[in-house]
């Protein structure tokens, strides 16, 4: 009985899990995609695309890690369980954490105002600066017309 009333009174931050570094991105990469209400076929070949570069996986472990964040996302309330662990990568990492989300937001060809806000809180939870979120965005929206 002591036991069932001491998990009452626990410190739920103890509660939160936090997700491995790839997971993470994942995850936030499958949030981005669906933060619009569409996810498009070109999304979705664009997270599996980036994913498999960038964590140089194969096929299967790509689909296996795709579905693995999307139930992680699911459950999420908040950013925080993904950010938490990204703010502690070096400022090259984070920054092209933020490149490969600007990249989802823009493989359907469009920037929807909800997938700029994500990108920009994201941004301000794993330390990535306004000027260096704004540069990477111009970047890839000019990549992404070509």
């Amino acid at each position: 009985m002591f036991e069932a009333i001491s998990k009452l009174f626990k410190n739920p931050k103890e509660e939160i899990k936090t997700p491995d570094v790839n997971i993470a991105v994942a995850a936030l990469l499958v949030h981005l995609a669906a933060v619009d209400g569409v996810v498009t076929k070109k999304e979705q070949m664009k997270i599996k695309s980036l994913l498999k570069t960038y964590f140089d996986l194969d096929e299967g472990k790509v689909k296996h890690l795709i579905e693995e964040a999307t139930d992680v996302d699911k459950q999420a309330v908040d950013f925080y369980q993904f950010t938490s662990s990204l703010s502690k990568l070096k400022s090259e990492k984070r920054i092209e954490i933020i490149r490969l989300l600007w990249q989802v937001a823009y493989a359907d060809g469009y920037n929807h105002e909800l997938e700029d806000n994500m990108i920009w809180r994201i941004a301000e939870l794993i330390g990535v600066s306004n000027r260096e979120r704004t540069i990477l965005r111009k970047e890839i929206k000019q990549i992404s017309k070509t």
